[in-house]
């Protein structure tokens, strides 16, 4: 059987899936006319349209790595028959722990008063402070797998008060996790230090912290970003850090273009902080999340039901 990888990705699913199949990487020219020949894919990042499903006649599966398939045209793999999974929860703790960082990182302002020295500025301290986290309230906006482990540390870290909300359709238990469940976002932007987006995107969440949402919030409130880009609206978003609406924002995550071009408009403001959708880049993650990849991908392959089934 002949599966195409067309990102790249951490060799241990690479090797345990070579040992079954012929497996055309990324980096081979071959990889480029996949849709000849391919009975299975597997992608981390890149967006496979209708047309290249509709080319891949022989396309049986996609395994995709990481939660993300908003990349995907799911219509066409139903209509042409492909069975897509993802690999949910893999990368939780990474992202969480990513998450975290990003916000000690604002609240002590630690990236911008690096800045500053690595440019030979001299400043006063006393114009940087930072804020303390502990007893802070954290709005977690989410609450699936990432969403539940960032709440989990922030209370162990900080004890934060945690506010969560959930779309409607999901009612996770938490019981758990000491929280006040937000039954509208409203809540979440205007009682909140902190908030962290932990929700996948979809047309319906599109733009969710906009002009309203940031105009709600306090002025010293931190905004974290590490699920979609698209969940932000980054004009508002520039405006509001402009105006002085919130005191910071650190994006892992952005609306068009990973890694933002260096004259995108957020990147010219100090208290913003940018990481190119690394959250779930370490050794670990990437290694467990390879190896889920090639094992679905293998389980449809051979007449079985993949662990989680998108379509």
């Amino acid at each position: 059987m002949k599966v195409y990888v067309l990102d790249e990705m951490h060799p241990a699913g690479l090797a345990w899936l070579s040992q079954r199949a012929e497996v055309i990487r990324w980096d081979d020219p071959a990889c480029a006319h996949w849709h000849a020949d391919a009975e299975g894919v597997m992608v981390r990042a890149i967006a496979v349209t209708g047309d290249d499903f509709r080319r891949a006649r022989r396309l049986r599966v996609l395994s995709k790595q990481g939660v993300g398939v908003n990349r995907l045209d799911l219509e066409a793999a139903r209509a042409c028959g492909v069975t897509v999974c993802n690999t949910p929860g893999i990368n939780r703790v990474a992202v969480a722990e990513m998450a975290m960082a990003l916000v000690m990182d604002l609240a002590r302002r630690v990236t911008q008063q690096d800045r500053l020295i690595r440019q030979g500025q001299v400043f006063n301290r006393n114009h940087y402070l930072g804020m303390e986290l502990t007893g802070k309230t954290v709005g977690v906006v989410g609450m699936g797998h990432t969403g539940t482990e960032f709440a989990r540390k922030m209370q162990a870290a900080f004890d934060a008060q945690i506010v969560a909300y959930a779309p409607r359709g999901q009612s996770p238990g938490w019981s758990s996790i000491a929280h006040r469940r937000a039954t509208q976002l409203d809540d979440i932007w205007s009682a909140c230090d902190i908030v962290s987006l932990h929700i996948p995107y979809n047309a319906d969440n599109h733009h969710l912290v906009n002009a309203r949402a940031l105009a709600m919030m306090k002025p010293h409130a931190l905004l974290v970003n590490v699920s979609r880009g698209g969940l932000i609206d980054e004009v508002a978003l520039f405006h509001a850090l402009q105006d002085g609406q919130l005191a910071g924002a650190a994006l892992d995550v952005w609306a068009d273009v990973e890694p933002p071009r260096p004259d995108h408009p957020l990147l010219q403001l100090p208290q913003v902080i940018a990481t190119p959708h690394a959250a779930g880049s370490t050794v670990e993650t990437q290694a467990a999340s390879s190896l889920a990849v090639a094992q679905q991908l293998w389980q449809v392959l051979n007449g079985d039901e993949p662990v989680h089934r998108v379509v």
